[in-house]
């Protein structure tokens, strides 16, 4: 076991090896055999690469051209959205106002044609 761990280690990726650059973990795992080689396994050894794999630098983008989150304050797709829900909704406010207004008004009428 001592030996498929050491060739695990000195064939994975250095800047996917976790917790420790990949040179102690070689001397980890040679010196303190075989809990050296437990740890390696447990705590060292890259993570299963999943279907849409991950980007580490140097392996796509350039740095300026790298996908990036957007805060939703500065996404023009997401403003316009929030423009749109905001007109729609002051339009169904007048609406309803102007409906009030009318209502009220017929409320009054029905009061003063109504004999007393």
């Amino acid at each position: 076991m001592l030996v498929v761990a050491l060739i695990d280690c000195l064939s994975s990726d250095e800047d996917r090896v976790r917790n420790l650059p990949k040179v102690a973990w070689v001397f980890i795992i040679l010196l303190f055999s075989p809990i050296g080689w437990i740890a390696w396994y447990v705590a060292g050894r890259p993570q299963a690469v999943r279907a849409g794999g991950t980007w580490r630098p140097g392996s796509g983008f350039p740095e300026r051209e790298r996908p990036r989150a957007m805060a939703p304050d500065d996404d023009p797709a997401f403003l316009r959205e929030i423009a749109r829900t905001r007109r729609d909704d002051e339009e169904m406010f007048s609406k309803w106002e102007a409906d009030l207004r009318r209502r009220e008004e017929e409320l009054r009428r029905r009061e003063e044609d109504r004999p007393e």
